[in-house]
């Protein structure tokens, strides 16, 4: 683990205006708060040698049902962070809808807010993207000793640091959300798909996206099955 903290992030693009917090303070809570004054490019981040924790505003320009899919553009923007900065081949999965899994044990996840009272069909004024992994377990706790989850630097991510891999996080996110305005919900569903773990609930159906709403579809033998986004963990 890293033994001295990060003055700053690396170099982000201009689209970005990074903010540090203390260790301790809650960035998705910050970000919230401040959405109305900060503006699209806020990006609010937690100085710690053993979490990544980091959220930012987003100014949507379709209505709440069909921007709701940045959440899992933002698990997918961690997953390409942990792919280029950890060891080779790793596995690395989204357990649905935006739970983060490196060698098949939790390490963290994206958390998407809305304002209160939002309508599904209306734009919201904002929307404020999150993310939270562990990078090192807390003292006390023993390698192995919670089976279902781990820690980046347990799987081997000893040549990068919270604030390099926070920074890899909003680069990797632009590129995603920009794919997914540009070339729209066929490219997003490209990057999800792959990396989305198969669970005992989901059988042998085969996998699909609904292309507004991003709900998951299940179809098994011609029978169809909706889980709806809105409603997922």
């Amino acid at each position: 683990m890293p033994t001295k903290l990060d003055d700053g992030l690396p170099p982000l693009p201009t689209l970005f205006r990074p903010e540090a917090l203390r260790e301790g303070q809650d960035a998705l809570a910050r970000a919230v708060a401040e959405a109305p004054r900060a503006g699209a490019g806020a990006l609010f981040w937690v100085r710690s040698l053993a979490r990544v924790e980091a959220a930012v505003v987003l100014e949507p320009e379709q209505p709440l049902r069909a921007a709701r899919p940045a959440l899992l553009a933002g698990a997918a923007a961690l997953a390409d962070a942990f792919a280029a900065l950890g060891p080779p081949e790793i596995p690395v999965e989204i357990r649905w809808p935006a739970t983060l899994l490196v060698n098949s044990g939790v390490v963290g996840r994206a958390r998407l807010v809305a304002p209160d009272g939002a309508a599904e069909g209306a734009v919201p004024e904002w929307l404020v993207l999150g993310i939270e992994c562990r990078f090192a377990e807390l003292r006390g706790v023993e390698p192995g000793e919670m089976p279902d989850r781990t820690s980046l630097e347990g799987e081997g991510f000893t040549d990068t640091t919270p604030a390099e891999l926070t920074a890899a996080w909003a680069r990797h996110l632009m590129a995603v959300l920009a794919d997914w305005q540009e070339r729209g919900h066929r490219r997003l569903a490209e990057r999800v798909l792959p990396r989305l773990l198969r669970e005992d609930w989901m059988g042998q159906a085969r996998r699909g996206f609904d292309p507004v709403s991003f709900d998951l579809i299940l179809d098994e033998g011609g029978a169809r099955r909706t889980v709806c986004l809105k409603d997922a963990g």
